[in-house]
C-alpha cells in the first residue's frame, strides 16, 4: 500500500498516482466526490471512460480495454482558475481539474486514483499541485475505510 503520492511517480512523468490496496472501484469514486464537495468545489462531469474503450476496441483492432473501470472527474475552483489565467492566460488549458479512479484487469483488488501535475511553475500552479494532492491523500483515506 501506498501511502502518499510516490516521488517516482512524478519524477517519471506528470502523472501522480496513489494505489489503495484492497479498495474498490465504487469507494473511491464516493469518497473523491465527497472530498471534493467537501471542498466546496463542484464535480462538472464524470467521464466513463472505460465504457469508450469497451465500444470502440474492437473497431480499432483492441481486444479489450486494460481496466475493469476507469473514469475521469473534472471539477474546478474559480479562484483558482482566476488566479492561473491571471499568471498567464494560456493556464486556461489546466483547468478544470481531473483526477481519475482506475482498476486494472488483472489487479482488481487495486484501485488507483491519478492526476497529471500541473508543476509548481507559478503560484497558481503549485496551489492547484497541492489541491490534488490532498484531494487524492484524502480520497485514498476514505476509501481504504470502505465507508
Amino acid at each position: 500500500m501506498i501511502l502518499g503520492i510516490s516521488a517516482d511517480a512524478l519524477a517519471a512523468d506528470d502523472v501522480a498516482r496513489q494505489q489503495i490496496t484492497g479498495g474498490d472501484f465504487q469507494s473511491a469514486h464516493d469518497a473523491l466526490i465527497e472530498v471534493i464537495e467537501a471542498e466546496g468545489l463542484v464535480v462538472s462531469a464524470v467521464i466513463p471512460f472505460n465504457r469508450m474503450l469497451e465500444r470502440t476496441a474492437a473497431a480499432l483492432d483492441y481486444q479489450e480495454s486494460p481496466y475493469v473501470d476507469a473514469e475521469v472527474v473534472q471539477f474546478c475552483s474559480s479562484a483558482l482558475a482566476w488566479q492561473l489565467i491571471t499568471e498567464d492566460p494560456g493556464q486556461l488549458t489546466l483547468c478544470p481539474l481531473s483526477v481519475v479512479v482506475y482498476v486494472l484487469r488483472g489487479e482488481p483488488g487495486k484501485v488507483v486514483l491519478a492526476y497529471r501535475s500541473p508543476g509548481r511553475a507559478t503560484t497558481g500552479r503549485s496551489r492547484a499541485e497541492a489541491l490534488l494532492h490532498r484531494l487524492v491523500d484524502r480520497a485514498a483515506e476514505l476509501a481504504r475505510l470502505k465507508w
